[in-house]
């Protein structure tokens, strides 16, 4: 009998009946790049074999960000049938597939493939005899917007947003280029878009068109909501679920977020700091540790919390400026890591104090429901390199013991002067993060997880690419602070 998962084949002999029965014509096999975005090719369904679950098809690695040099370039991409599914983007019958990379001369994982980091980091945390497997929910947050523009040159640059409910918006009158378009005064005002009804949040159909198209490839969905910022900001919050299968998933959800969205003639981003003056965008991330079917966090310390579940937490505070090279890895990512606008910089936990990195959920008191909540990350990460980073963390934490101190029940904004100063907070910038990352990586090396050869390319490619790239371009405020002086 073919098994199957949720109504989907999870073997290569039930890959190829499930094509014929939903004559399907072609089958598209994505992976990941090093930054953290989906590449795909796209081969006829006649190419769909047995054999492509175990020699793979072939692809150009040099053309991949961050994978091989051009004298090394050929690399192999096996499906995994467990991934499988109908894209229901496509117009042609389409049965898409998540692959591994494999290097053809060695026949082994590429150590590079973010996804082959990902398994390393489950079948680590199974040898250590901790745990035999971690759960992770993260929060992912996005903007829809009408519109978006943007250039640079050498001698201009500039971005802009249109959003029918930006609250900059108020005074725009009929637009005679979008017949369609009524000014009709419903706009969310900074940090007010936590949650009003429609129409003023004028989102809600198109939230659930895309929760409908995520359901149908098989990611659970708990709820979804306007979020707090102005010009459509949301959120979709999918089921816990173990880590490679969650990384999937984020990257499915991006996916179907994008498409739904550009569907509808608009566009979706995850960037953290898109608007300035309002809330940014993050993906509070949820882990816990099981073994045996029971919950590790859960105990009869502060929060309901185990020991363990303490110095999990102890070790994602002290290993957080590194984590951060890789969970907040943009420069962009740092316009929303600021004090102010909900931002978790303080690298402190708490039950209940969301400026705080660490959050202890209260929700719920069942033992169950006992996880930390990670804040700092966002969704431009690559969800297979950022959730081992901080499931290493928290491991390096539990064997070295590692306190976390005490939590911080205060608002910390409001804290005298003197106190605020002792605690300590994230990285300012990225560049801060990768120095950190520098100084602070053996933990990550547990297990052949990660190997120098990643870190080294990523601080490389993140110095090169984005942080001087940055460095180098004058900023449009420059002119407004310096152009007179």
């Amino acid at each position: 009998m073919t098994s199957k998962r949720n109504g989907r084949p999870t073997t290569p002999q039930g890959v190829l009946e499930f094509a014929k029965v939903n004559k399907i014509e072609m089958v598209d096999l994505k992976f990941i790049d090093i930054p953290g975005t989906w590449q795909h090719f796209t081969i006829p369904v006649s190419e769909l074999t047995l054999d492509l679950f175990k020699d793979g098809s072939g692809f150009d690695g040099s053309s991949i960000r961050g994978f091989q040099h051009i004298h090394e370039s050929d690399m192999l991409l096996v499906p995994d049938p467990n991934t499988c599914y109908i894209d229901p983007f496509c117009k042609i019958p389409t049965l898409t597939m998540i692959g591994d990379v494999i290097d053809p001369n060695s026949g082994k994982s590429y150590p590079r493939d973010p996804r082959f980091i990902a398994k390393s980091a489950e079948e680590y945390l199974k040898k250590t005899g901790i745990a035999d497997i971690s759960y992770w929910g993260p929060e992912l947050e996005f903007f829809i917007f009408d519109s978006v523009r943007y250039g640079y040159g050498q001698n201009s640059s500039f971005h802009e947003i249109e959003s029918e409910e930006g609250n900059w918006n108020t005074g725009r009158g009929a637009d005679s280029s979008n017949p369609s378009y009524r000014n009709l005064g419903n706009k969310i005002r900074n940090k007010e878009g936590y949650f009003p009804v429609p129409p003023t949040d004028s989102q809600q159909d198109l939230r659930s068109e895309i929760v409908m198209r995520m359901q149908g490839l098989g990611i659970e969905i708990e709820k979804h909501h306007h979020e707090v910022a102005t010009a459509g900001q949301g959120e979709i919050d999918m089921r816990f679920d173990s880590l490679v299968s969650m990384a999937d998933k984020v990257l499915t959800y991006k996916y179907a977020l994008k498409n739904v969205v550009s569907s509808h003639g608009k566009v979706a981003t995850f960037m953290p700091k898109p608007l300035f003056g309002d809330n940014g965008t993050g993906m509070h991330t949820h882990q816990s540790l099981w073994k045996g079917g029971k919950p590790l966090f859960a105990g009869d310390g502060y929060a309901g919390f185990s020991q363990l579940g303490l110095w999990y937490i102890g070790g994602l505070l002290k290993h957080a400026p590194s984590i951060l090279a890789f969970a907040a890895p943009t420069t962009n990512s740092y316009r929303r890591l600021v004090p102010g606008y909900e931002a978790p910089v303080n690298l402190a936990y708490s039950a209940r104090n969301r400026s705080a990195c660490a959050r202890i959920p209260m929700y719920s008191q069942s033992p169950k429901a006992k996880r930390v909540e990670f804040r700092c990350p966002d969704a431009t990460c690559n969800p297979y390199i950022a959730f081992p980073a901080m499931l290493l963390a928290g491991l390096d934490g539990i064997k070295n013991k590692i306190d976390p101190g005490k939590p911080i029940e205060k608002d910390i904004y409001e804290l005298p002067e003197a106190e605020a100063r002792k605690v300590k907070q994230v990285p300012a910038s990225l560049e801060e993060s990768l120095a950190a990352l520098q100084k602070d990586h053996d933990f990550l090396l547990q297990g052949g997880v990660f190997t120098e050869d990643l870190i080294e390319m990523w601080i490389d490619y993140k110095q090169k690419k984005e942080i001087d790239a940055i460095r180098l371009r004058p900023h449009p405020y420059e002119y407004y602070l310096y152009f007179d002086a």
